[in-house]
């Protein structure tokens, strides 16, 4: 089992389009893939038309037993989606109160990986959509994530919160004596701007090797699948937006073979 998280600790960079789209590509090539909602705005959720506010079981339930997890869970919580062989594990909006819920319990960073432990077999590839804040969701993410996606609009509040998603990947590594390799994924780029390109520019100055070669465009299209909730692969195989999506996976499924 492959496990990615994607993650940026600022809002509205396109992790839920990265998540849906390598998801989408993923199961093309014929892999079997399991989506993680930690998000509680449950944007990955709504993706696929289940409602946040009603869902009977969610990710929320993982963390209600004292950072141990009951060996039936993680199969309750798996829910189908309109692609045959993607799953989701979705979210509850009761993920807001989880850091007061479980304040002060031990061993609450592993949930995630305990309950992926249980599904070893089951998939091949497992992608986690996260919240754009650190805490208790964040740090289960990239606990069990083996790389780390960050997604990043191509504009220049974007590009500060990018300095302080380094930040807390560098502390989380320190803390927990793990290499975290992980790749800066430009998004939302409108080579027709100004500010998209000086942004771009300034990222791949700070950062380097460490960002992808190639721009997620603005692409009218993941809006219409999500709409229909369709992976944007199913929708427009050869549009703009996946393609380049296209060349980002062979790009991580090559590093690891390496790796």
């Amino acid at each position: 089992m492959h496990v990615w998280a994607v993650a940026n600790q600022k809002g509205g960079v396109g992790k839920t389009t990265t998540t849906v789209s390598l998801a989408g590509l993923l199961r093309e090539q014929g892999h079997r893939v399991l989506m993680v909602d930690l998000d509680p705005h449950g944007s990955l959720t709504s993706y696929f038309k289940y409602d946040p506010d009603e869902i009977e079981f969610s990710t929320f339930d993982l963390f209600m037993h004292e950072g141990k997890v009951p060996e039936d869970l993680p199969k309750k919580i798996i829910k189908t989606t309109s692609k045959e062989g993607i799953d989701l594990f979705p979210a509850s909006t009761a993920l807001a109160t989880l850091e007061r819920k479980v304040a002060g319990q031990g061993g609450m960073g592993l949930v995630i990986s305990k309950a992926l432990a249980s599904l070893w077999d089951d998939y091949e590839f497992v992608l986690i959509d996260t919240p754009p804040i650190l805490g208790v969701l964040m740090i289960n993410a990239l606990a069990a994530a083996q790389r780390l996606l960050i997604p990043v609009q191509t504009e220049f509040l974007a590009v500060k919160g990018l300095e302080r998603m380094t930040h807390t990947l560098g502390m989380v590594m320190q803390s927990t004596k793990k290499q975290l390799p992980f790749m800066i994924i430009p998004t939302l780029y409108d080579r027709r701007t100004h500010a998209s390109i000086q942004a771009l520019k300034k990222i791949r100055e700070l950062y380097g090797d460490q960002v992808f070669a190639e721009s997620i465009p603005v692409d009218t299209k993941f809006r219409d699948a999500s709409a229909i909730a369709k992976v944007p692969s199913d929708l427009d195989p050869d549009g703009r937006g996946v393609r380049v999506y296209r060349h980002l996976l062979s790009n991580l499924l090559s590093t690891a073979s390496a790796a």
